[in-house]
């Protein structure tokens, strides 16, 4: 398949290791298929260990006169990159629609989404700050701030590129280096975005991509290697307390952005039209492949019928399809895997007494499109009540007491975002509160920008992306005693 594009030289199909362009070492490769048509893309290279730990030894060397640079110099060439995805930004999102499925214009909005973290890390990362502690008359205690070294990276393929720059721009910001493994189903978008970082002058070595279907082998390397000092990972769960048992190993610092199990909690005094507008951005954006997608719509009893009217009356409307053809409001899922999934979920509400207002099957348009589907007569002894859904479907529970809405907001091993809707001062202090969550959305689903800590607690992870805050991730503080001074 050929995708059309108007600079063909964004089209990437071989692993990035010390500022070149290389095959596996084997010579192997791996199909990437467009999922909407289920047509190859194209044949990438499939590198392993060997590669790895090639690029971890580039990445150690690149970084010595990286870090060395003044910050405004560093930062200046975030700013070009910036810029060099803004103007390539149609292409990056042809590629992005192409390999991952969601529509056009949701593909464009991530692009910008992406190089907005590369824009806001370009400006903070002038703005690393140290301090001088009181001390004794003779001594001084200085608190100085550096990067933590060689960073590692594991993205998915839900936000190929929005996900990369989320890392990339802080760690580079501070004086770090990167070698990233993106998703095998997503790497396209990852090439692309690192050719655009040679063009903008990011020095050869800084920044290595390692695309392959081998990824025990390649995150083994990453996360055993010594040189490695940080592994940055966004995934599931069971993946991530994985990898934070080996990273222990050799005692690196780690970042996780895991599973969620995010609620959306409609109150009797909300707006209502409000309500469905943003529970139905929130579920099924990205045909509900999002970690911050609403798993699980919470609607107060004598609202619940109304809301769940004007929320089918929109759904209704959707029109699922090839996210590159005109008309389509929402895309494929990702795998046919993840389809069977998704549907067995489904159909073990409908076993144990859920009721299909719509959707509720895969559709007549290929194997990997779902039905935008809702559930009711749901409660929180069934199994879409605690388990992520990761796809088009929204179960609406009801509740009776703002206290049970609490309640069964929190029973969840997961917290990294959830919204509610109420037009009570009082309530939005004490429900905002009340949440066990990293990130909370009052009338508005919309949260996430680089201007905000992105990350949760629980089992959701650790660490926060984006914000001043997301610098903290890739620095290491270092308190230096002069004394001495009185002599």
């Amino acid at each position: 398949m050929t995708i059309a594009l108007k600079d063909r030289s964004l089209f990437k199909t071989q692993a990035y290791v010390d500022g070149q362009w290389i095959d596996a070492d084997d010579k192997s490769t791996f199909a990437v298929t467009n999922p909407a048509t289920g047509v190859e893309i194209a044949q990438v290279a499939n590198v392993g260990a060997a590669e790895t730990r090639r690029a971890i030894a580039a990445a150690e060397v690149a970084m010595e006169s990286w870090k060395a640079l003044p910050a405004k110099e560093r930062c200046g060439i975030l700013e070009k990159w910036n810029d060099l995805l803004l103007a390539n930004q149609e292409d990056l999102a042809m590629i992005l629609t192409t390999e991952q499925g969601k529509t056009l214009a949701e593909a464009r909005g991530e692009i910008a989404y992406g190089a907005s973290y590369i824009k806001w890390f370009a400006e903070e990362g002038k703005r690393v700050y140290g301090d001088i502690l009181p001390s004794t008359s003779d001594r001084r205690s200085l608190v100085m701030k550096q990067p933590i070294g060689v960073v590692a990276a594991i993205t998915p393929w839900n936000f190929p590129n929005g996900m990369i720059t989320r890392k990339a721009a802080p760690a580079l910001a501070v004086g770090c280096a990167m070698v990233l493994k993106p998703a095998a189903e997503t790497p396209l978008s990852s090439l692309a975005l690192v050719e655009l970082a040679e063009r903008a002058g990011l020095p050869k070595g800084l920044f290595n991509v390692l695309p392959g279907i081998d990824a025990p082998a390649i995150g083994a390397e990453l996360t055993s290697n010594k040189i490695v000092k940080k592994l940055t990972f966004t995934g599931s769960t069971p993946v991530g307390k994985m990898l934070m048992a080996q990273c222990a190993e050799t005692g690196k610092r780690t970042s996780m952005e895991l599973g969620g199990n995010a609620p959306i909690i409609v109150f009797e005094d909300a707006d209502i039209d409000l309500a469905v507008q943003g529970a139905l951005a929130a579920k099924y954006r990205n045909s509900g492949q999002t970690c911050i997608c609403a798993n699980r719509i919470l609607v107060q009893e004598n609202v619940y019928d109304e809301f769940v009217k004007r929320f089918a009356q929109h759904v209704d409307k959707f029109s699922i399809g090839n996210g590159l053809e005109d008309g389509t409001t929402h895309g494929p899922v990702i795998t046919e895997k993840a389809i069977a999934g998704i549907h067995a979920k489904v159909e073990n509400a409908i076993s144990q007494g859920a009721k299909v207002v719509t959707g509720g099957k895969i559709s007549d348009k290929g194997a990997q499109f779902y039905e935008p589907t809702i559930l009711t007569n749901v409660d929180a002894s069934m199994s879409v009540f605690s388990e992520e859904i990761f796809g088009p479907v929204a179960p609406i529970f009801k509740f009776k007491t703002e206290q049970e809405a609490l309640q069964m907001a929190n029973d969840t091993d997961f917290g990294l975002a959830a919204y509610f809707y109420t037009e009570n001062m009082g309530r939005i202090f004490r429900v905002g509160e009340g949440l066990q969550y990293g990130m909370v959305g009052v009338n508005e689903t919309a949260i996430s920008s680089e201007v905000i800590p992105f990350g949760g607690v629980k089992e959701s992870g650790q660490g926060r992306e984006g914000s001043k805050y997301g610098l903290d991730d890739y620095l290491e503080i270092k308190y230096l005693c002069v004394g001495g001074l009185n002599r």
